[in-house]
């Protein structure tokens, strides 16, 4: 595992944030949401990726096939 993960998941955070209270301001509140929902699924996606490589790595460590 790698620290840049994290790096990149408060980067994601941050943009969310950010967009959020611009849309929010333009009274977008819709698309504020949905750019929220679109944050929340990129991180996830990233997460699941891990889960994944540590599932592998356990096959391997313990040749479970």
């Amino acid at each position: 595992m790698d620290v840049s993960i994290i790096f990149k998941i408060a980067a994601v955070g941050i943009l969310v944030a950010v967009l959020n209270q611009i849309l929010k301001k333009a009274e977008r509140d819709e698309m504020a949401m949905l750019t929220s929902l679109a944050g929340v699924i990129v991180v996830l996606l990233m997460v699941i990726d891990m889960i994944s490589q540590l599932f592998t790595s356990i096959r391997t460590i313990f040749r479970l096939y």
